[in-house]
């Protein structure tokens, strides 16, 4: 029996498949097709090789759609078949999701992030709902010595803008939403700004229920998304789902506002999905300085 991949040419899928069966008879495991100039590409094995087994039986415990199972590259198959954004701070930017997801420790490590690159921006706190919400961001803005600005209406949010110079980054922290019921606020919020949105959504929910609350935030405007809680999940596989909607900007690990928040990229992905479910804190630690901005940006995988 052989252990390799190989691949087979037809003008259509049948005649493909036969000589896949002639090839390596009935029990061979269809790992990919895809359409080619000349007619159909089947990539076949009888058995498959132990690293893809192996990688394969990670994924699936992480709970990833199905169709990022049997890819020969996952990393490949991740830098197209999803959608990546740099996190691009320029503007003004609307941080949504449900309670609990980790807004305003996202919008504290962008504030942290634009002060080091000598733009400090107008932070903004539209979370009028939850108690201390206010006194969780000052606490972040104080020690950035930047102001913080309460604004929990469009009309307030209008008004703060209009005190800053043109140009000027803007970050808005938004109370926890249900994006089926908050659509209004969040619209207006984000008119109001003339904002993007930025979907902050945390790892470990259930793959559907995730694709479902990114799909509703994706219907309210919301383009790119900051997966956060990486090294908390045991399970990853929902950041995967939410990506079918948004486009992956930022992954958030550890409870920091000053390195906490690396940018998103198919081999950053790669790496999450292998550390193990229940990760030292050694092991994240290889993770972030693998991928973090003063390194290579995500072009090297941890030792």
């Amino acid at each position: 029996m052989t252990d390799t991949i190989q691949l087979f040419h037809g003008p259509d899928m049948g005649a493909a498949m036969d000589q896949v069966r002639q090839a390596l008879g009935p029990d061979a495991l269809i790992v990919m097709t895809r359409h080619v100039a000349d007619g159909i590409e089947v990539t076949a094995a009888l058995d498959p090789p132990a690293a893809m087994a192996d990688e394969r039986h990670d994924l699936a415990w992480h709970g990833v759609p199905d169709a990022f199972l049997n890819q020969p590259s996952l990393e490949e198959y991740l830098t197209t078949a999803l959608r990546w954004a740099p996190l691009d701070n320029a503007g003004a930017v609307l941080v949504v999701g449900p309670p609990g997801a980790g807004k305003t420790l996202t919008v504290a490590r962008l504030a942290t992030r634009l002060v080091l690159a000598g733009t400090p921006p107008a932070v903004l706190s539209a979370d009028g709902r939850r108690a201390g919400a206010a006194e969780e961001l000052a606490a972040f803005t104080r020690q950035l010595d930047l102001p913080l600005v309460m604004a929990s209406t469009p009309r307030l949010v209008t008004r703060a803008l209009a005190r800053h110079a043109p140009g000027t980054p803007v970050l808005i922290d938004t109370p926890g939403t249900d994006p089926w019921v908050d659509s209004a606020l969040l619209t207006d919020l984000a008119a109001a700004a003339d904002a993007r949105i930025t979907l902050v959504l945390p790892a470990g929910l259930d793959g559907h229920e995730a694709s479902d609350i990114a799909g509703a935030y994706a219907a309210l405007g919301a383009t790119t998304m900051v997966a956060t809680r990486l090294d908390l999940a045991r399970r990853r596989g929902s950041v995967l789902w939410a990506a079918q909607h948004v486009a992956l900007a930022g992954a958030g690990v550890g409870p920091g506002a000053g390195d906490g928040l690396l940018p998103f990229t198919p081999s950053l992905l790669c790496s999450i999905l292998r550390v193990p479910g229940v990760a030292t804190p050694g092991e994240w630690a290889q993770v972030i300085v693998a991928f973090s901005e003063n390194g290579d940006g995500g072009r090297r995988k941890p030792a």
